[in-house]
């Protein structure tokens, strides 16, 4: 799956007695996005959030693509890059190198967490993580937050896999595979190189990623989770005002324009408590820095 960060640049004046001087002077705020968007849709959703973004915040708003999501953490802490949309894993990781503050996530049907699921073809008769001991099977990168890391946290809680043998210990040397994304994983599984596969649940529930034919295919052998929603993310020097601002027109689109945020950030934007949503995600990254790969 091809992957892209796109960075917007949105041109923010400031109005009235609040004004800092950093909102006085800087000429705009840099937000990067996730890089998760298939590059033709990009197209037509950077037009209408540039013209959208612009009319809110009363400046123009452009809307770039960088090549590597290593950009955001780094934007952040060399003050290049303002905002971020970033998976619950990214942010964590962000505030761990003590750069970001979350400003905002998620929320999926009332819930800011969502499931990560194993999955197979539907002809197999698994109906547990259990049943795969010994079996091949593949994670969609090793770097996806619900195809990768949330998996591999759910083996070491449910005892099994431990640090010391990690993932292999489980499924068996050679057989653990690393895709570059959702797709990439679920075609090793339609293809028969491996039994399972571990993504997000909207791989198959939802017509985002598959073909109808390819997700008729498939199912769920278990699910594991909380996962995070993803998060937008400030760099932790950004000055409160022009926070402020940009999270009053991020929240508004709730209401303004819910299709053009479906769109760019997948579901509707709440405020939450930084450190319980970001818990999972904290305790994961500590768990597999240490798990032998």
């Amino acid at each position: 799956m091809r992957h892209l960060i796109i960075v917007m640049a949105l041109s923010l004046a400031c109005f009235g007695p609040a004004c800092t001087e950093e909102s006085v002077t800087r000429e705009s705020i840099t937000i990067a996005l996730k890089p998760d968007k298939n590059p033709d849709r990009l197209i037509k959703e950077k037009a209408a959030l540039e013209v959208y973004l612009s009319d809110e915040l009363l400046h123009p708003v452009k809307v770039i693509v960088p090549l590597s999501s290593a950009v955001i953490t780094t934007g952040f802490a060399n003050g290049s890059i303002d905002l971020g949309f970033l998976s619950s894993t990214e942010a964590a990781k962000a505030i761990n190198a003590e750069v970001a503050d979350v400003l905002l996530a998620g929320e999926i049907d009332g819930s800011t967490h969502y499931l990560s699921y194993w999955v197979s073809l539907k002809e197999n008769s698994y109906s547990s993580i259990e049943e795969l001991r010994g079996k091949p099977i593949a994670f969609s990168s090793r770097t996806s937050t619900s195809g990768f890391l949330i998996p591999t946290w759910d083996l070491f809680k449910r005892k099994l896999i431990t640090e010391d043998e990690g993932p292999e210990g489980f499924f068996g040397e050679g057989n653990v595979f690393y895709g570059v994304g959702y797709v990439s994983a679920i075609e090793k599984v339609l293809s028969g190189e491996v039994e399972a596969a571990a993504v997000s649940y909207y791989v198959i529930d939802e017509d985002r990623y598959l073909t109808p034919v390819q997700r008729s295919r498939l199912r769920m052998v278990s699910s594991q989770g909380p996962v995070p929603t993803h998060t937008i993310s400030c760099r932790r020097t950004l000055d409160l005002s022009l926070r402020n601002r940009v999270k009053k027109v991020l929240l508004q689109m709730n209401q303004n324009n819910s299709k053009l945020r479906d769109l760019v950030f997948n579901s509707k934007l709440v405020e939450v408590d930084p450190k319980k949503h970001l818990r999972i995600s904290h305790e994961t990254l500590s768990i597999v820095s240490r798990m032998k790969l």
